[in-house]
């Protein structure tokens, strides 16, 4: 063995050593993902997520992965040449928008999944109309804009989730909600993230999204607020430093602590092994919304 070999190693070991307390800690405990964003259609990028999501699952800590897919919906919409447009950060969803959004989710769905799978890790993919998981009013707002087929989250039913987690199941959930009719809505994947990490009481909250975290100043890469609270997210939505889609996550944040979570998480989903970064090192990286 080279000197060199043997630095690797034991810079390996140091890692792993860094990492024990952190695996103790979490152990046991339930950790909610929220994957998205453009960071979806790396493949490479989507590779790592799932490494570190069945790595916390093998180290015995339960992850409960979320996803969107607004890409893959904009995608399909052009394809089959159906308008679309965003009001407040929210895209209006008419009926042929809805039926693209149930296509475009559920093909993600399963392909991550899958991805999952091949990992020897236990994963089964659902969506928000199963058993009510995601239970839905139709979404208005003061703007009195009509966003169609939106939905405004009125309760999780934890149930499945619970039982899926108790099977040794990662549970992997498009965010599709349903009305007491049945009917099917467009949820905003961030929105739905925090409702259900809130009502599972989870441990902590991720969003992993292709940008650093939260900035006082957008255009400024060295204004990263590194820990906030609900207080200090509500006044730079009010003043416009938060705006457009960063607002849905932002109340997304809010709404979760106000569930009871002590903490939540916006970390760059395009750095390697962001997850694991986070939960597993002394730094960690991104923005933590703290419970003050």
């Amino acid at each position: 063995m080279t000197s060199t070999q043997q630095e690797e190693l034991i810079e390996r070991a140091k890692i792993l050593t860094e990492a024990l307390p952190y695996i103790s800690r979490y152990r046991g405990k339930t950790i909610v993902i929220k994957y998205g964003g453009n960071a979806m259609n790396d493949a490479n990028v989507m590779r790592t997520i799932m490494q570190d999501v069945a790595t916390l699952k093998i180290v015995g800590v339960q992850p409960v992965l979320v996803h969107g897919g607004g890409p893959d919906i904009s995608a399909l919409l052009k394809r089959l040449a159906i308008p679309s447009r965003f009001e407040n950060g929210l895209r209006v969803t008419d009926e042929a928008a809805m039926d693209a959004v149930q296509m475009a989710l559920m093909k993600r769905n399963k392909d991550v999944t899958a991805a999952l799978g091949t990992l020897d890790v236990k994963a089964i993919g659902l969506c928000g109309q199963d058993n009510g998981l995601i239970e839905v009013d139709k979404f208005g707002d003061e703007s009195g804009t009509d966003y169609g087929y939106v939905g405004k989250i009125v309760n999780i039913n934890t149930e499945v989730i619970e039982t899926l987690l108790k099977k040794d199941y990662i549970p992997v959930i498009a965010t599709v909600g349903v009305d007491k009719q049945g009917r099917a809505y467009n949820v905003n994947a961030d929105t739905a993230a925090g409702a259900i990490g809130g009502s599972l009481r989870a441990e902590k909250l991720l969003y992993l999204t292709d940008i650093d975290g939260i900035r006082e100043n957008e255009n400024d890469p060295h204004s990263l607020i590194a820990e906030t609270d609900a207080t200090h997210l509500r006044e730079m939505i009010e003043d416009g430093r938060i705006h457009g889609g960063m607002v849905p996550k932002a109340l997304s944040c809010i709404d979760a602590i106000e569930r009871g979570m002590q903490n939540v998480l916006i970390l760059n989903g395009t750095i390697p092994h962001s997850i694991l970064l986070e939960l597993f090192t002394d730094s960690g990286i991104g923005t933590m919304v703290v419970n003050k």
